[in-house]
């Protein structure tokens, strides 16, 4: 099960502009500038949590808004820029396209919210290791003011903890997600250790204010469905809840952040596959590849040039691998002259009888098997390439020496917490912003 988590800047209400401030920003369309996807294992034996920065930049399909029926064409910008091109259900097509991850159901959270969340919830411990102001003369912060140590916060506090960017490591959108996955550690703790999980009140209680407080889906959008989903949850041990953030690297001037290479792709493709992110899967076989339906000269094949991201496109690629297709019997493999944004090289099939002709492709090309991917949105099958493979037309091997990345663990790269094992950490203050 996958659920998307957004937390909304917007300052449609006087009680968002009162808690957010830039009063001037009440008519602008919100931005998603919080945005997780909570993985829960098929069998509840794990829970895996995984961030993607708020500037990352990446490619946002055609959306329309359901409100107002106003098309957005497809696009390349920051990743928190989706909710203005429709709603929630843009930014749940923008993961879709960027991780290849099937989203069950999303919840929308505006800063009015997060406040009467926490409240429900009650206190959530969390630390840092110096006193921490977050604020400055520009009018830069959130508010948060704590001396060292562990505090418990909520409501309007538990608020500025999670808003806080300017007082945290190096002041960026990197910081604040580790805060953010430090205080939802902590939250998982506070809440499994009590009754509010287990006590069918309290939980319905829980939910309740759920119900007023988040934006959700169809498919959670009652008090019984999120009171199930809450008994659902209390399954999963807590030494098997891990967070992470999306492994990252900065754009051209560090002006914004891109997928890293090899390291997002090995961490998508592993929650795709229902594997943990704690390295505690290892056991896990994938299922047996499905045999080829469609004779490889036969098959339809659609090859498009996805390289026009940060760097500039790289001319001719749709061309070069559509001649090696040809030259490895793949007759009917075409090329469409339009050019996208993909961050990984990406093989999208329609319905699972296609998958074992993308397998075999992709196995003749040398992608990698996370490549493959299906799609609602492809009625032919269509191979993106991606910023990964801009030249040649043998795909290259992934560098994972330096991430460590493997088939059974989250890389390095990802900067993982454990919500047991490290229940102590604290958060590190930038001196900038300390008392």
């Amino acid at each position: 099960m996958n659920i998307l988590l957004l937390g909304s800047d917007g300052r449609n209400t006087e009680k968002n502009i009162e808690l957010g401030g830039a009063r001037q920003d009440a008519d602008r369309k919100p931005l998603a500038d919080v945005q997780m996807l909570v993985h829960v294992s098929a069998d509840r034996s794990n829970m895996s949590v995984i961030s993607i920065p708020r500037d990352t930049r990446v490619a946002i399909p055609q959306c329309t808004d359901p409100k107002d029926g106003h098309t957005y064409p497809e696009t390349t910008a920051a990743i928190n820029e989706s909710l203005q091109h429709g709603g929630p259900g843009c930014t749940v097509a923008t993961w879709k396209a960027l991780t290849g991850i099937y989203i069950d159901h999303f919840m929308m959270v505006d800063f009015a919210g997060v406040v009467d969340m926490a409240d429900a919830v009650g206190g959530v411990p969390v630390c840092v290791d110096r006193n921490v102001y977050s604020h400055d003369s520009k009018g830069h912060g959130s508010g948060l003011k704590l001396t060292k140590g562990t505090h418990s916060v909520q409501g309007v506090q538990a608020l500025q903890w999670l808003r806080t960017r300017y007082g945290f490591e190096d002041n960026t959108d990197i910081g604040r997600a580790k805060a953010q996955h430090m205080y939802m550690n902590s939250m998982i703790r506070q809440l499994k250790q009590g009754t509010k999980l287990t006590d069918p009140v309290q939980l319905r209680d829980l939910a309740e204010a759920a119900t007023s407080a988040l934006t959700v889906d169809e498919g959670l959008g009652s008090v019984k469905k999120l009171y199930d989903l809450g008994g659902d949850l209390q399954r999963v041990p807590t030494q098997r809840i891990t967070m992470i953030t999306m492994p990252w690297e900065y754009g051209p001037g560090e002006r914004y952040v891109v997928p890293k290479p090899g390291d997002a792709e090995a961490t998508f493709g592993m929650l795709r596959g229902d594997v943990a992110l704690d390295g505690k899967d290892t056991r896990k076989k994938p299922e047996p590849a499905p045999s080829p339906s469609t004779p490889k000269d036969k098959l339809a094949v659609v090859v498009q040039n996805g390289t026009d991201g940060a760097r500039g496109p790289a001319g001719g690629r749709a061309n070069d691998i559509q001649e090696r297709l040809v030259a490895l019997g793949y007759a009917g493999a075409r090329t469409d002259s339009r050019l996208t944004s993909q961050a990984d090289t990406a093989l999208l099939y329609k319905g699972a009888a296609q998958r074992g002709d993308a397998l075999a492709l992709a196995k003749a090309l040398g992608l990698p098997g996370g490549s493959v991917r299906e799609s609602s949105s492809v009625s032919t099958m269509r191979l993106v390439v991606g910023e990964d493979w801009r030249t040649g037309t043998e795909f290259p091997a992934a560098p994972g020496a330096g991430g460590g990345a493997s088939a059974h663990r989250a890389p390095k790269s990802a900067d993982p917490l454990n919500a047991e094992k490290d229940s102590s950490a604290c958060m590190k203050v930038n001196p900038q912003y300390t008392f």
